[in-house]
Parts: structure tokens; sequence; C-alpha cells
């Protein structure tokens, strides 16, 4: 099994509890701001750079593919309390910050194999500090991007159709499907 087999399977398995149980209590309520005044083109191009390295394109395409940067902005502006959208928006300065302190340059200016590290650095971080949280603090900008990724490109059409095995319209339930070791997980439209 690889890594997007597996994401794709705890993705579906977690479901709700990646994107978080306010989320799905109270779901998104459009705030009166425009994406363009969080992010800007520029922020989208670097939050599908983020987003590339969390899930790159294999033997399916990446999350670039599935443009989780349009995704994530469009999210944290409608979805997103004001806090953490400026928790989500300082943490992409906070990415070229440990990008410049480890490796001397920023993030888009990196090799595949620098991202990843740094990427994998800011996990052990956001983990370490969820371990510790305490329920009034703020989120960690990682987690929530990281959040955002997972469901923009498994809930996108490329995520549903090319990562998971997709059944456009589905037909009877059948409880009992045989499952082959390899196999992808199922999408519903």
């Amino acid at each position: 099994m690889n890594r997007r087999d597996a994401i794709g399977r705890v993705a579906l398995i977690m479901g709700g509890t990646l994107i978080g149980a306010e989320f799905l209590v109270s779901g998104c309520k459009p705030k009166a701001t425009k994406v363009a005044d969080l992010f800007d083109t520029d922020h989208v191009a670097f939050l599908n750079e983020v987003g590339e390295t969390i899930l790159p394109a294999t033997s399916t395409p990446g999350a670039k593919a599935a443009d989780v940067g349009n995704f994530m902005a469009i999210m944290v502006r409608d979805c997103y309390e004001p806090a953490d959208q400026d928790i989500f928006v300082k943490g992409l300065g906070k990415i070229d910050e440990a990008s410049d302190k480890k490796f001397g340059k920023k993030f888009l200016d990196l090799d595949a194999t620098q991202r990843t590290a740094l990427l994998t650095d800011l996990d052990k971080e956001q983990k370490e500090y969820s371990k510790t949280k305490k329920p009034k603090d703020p989120n960690h900008y990682f987690r929530m991007i990281k959040e955002l990724t997972l469901l923009g490109y498994f809930t996108s059409e490329v995520g549903c159709t090319k990562a998971l095995r997709y059944v456009p319209v589905p037909g009877r339930f059948d409880g009992c499907i045989p499952y082959k070791k390899g196999d992808k997980a199922w999408a519903l439209s």
C-alpha cells in the first residue's frame, strides 16, 4: 500500500475528525470578506505548492491538480473564525521563516526533498503542540493547512475519480463488497 492510498483511507475513515466537529455542526457561514481580502494569487499559488508537497503527484494527480490552494483560500474565508483566519494567513509567513532558518531560502526556492523535510518538521511541531494544547489555545497553522489539503483533494473531482474508486451513479446498496489488498477506497457522489 502506498502513502496516497493510506491517506485516502484514513481520510475516509476519519471523515469529520479531520476538519473539526465545529465545522460539521455549524457548517460554513458566509462572511462579508472576499478571498482577495485574505489571499492574493501568490498566496493561492503558495498553498498549491505546499499542498503538492503534502500530496505529490504519483500514479495519480497531486494536490496542485485539484487546485487545493484556491479551495483552502475559500474555506478559510468562508468557514473559519477571524482568529483562525489570522493564524492561517500568518502561518504562510511562518513556513517561509522556517524555510529560511533551515535552508537559507524561501519555501518556493527549495527542491522537493527540502520541501518534504521542512514540512515533516512542521508536522512534528504541530503534533507536539496538539499534545499539550488546551481547548482555549489557538489552532496550529500547519494542522489547518494539512487538514484543508486532504479535504480539498479528496472532495475534488480529481481526488474522487483518480485517487479513489468512483461510481458516478451508485446502484443498489451492497454491504459486502470484496476487498483486495491495494484496492482504492470508494468515493460517492
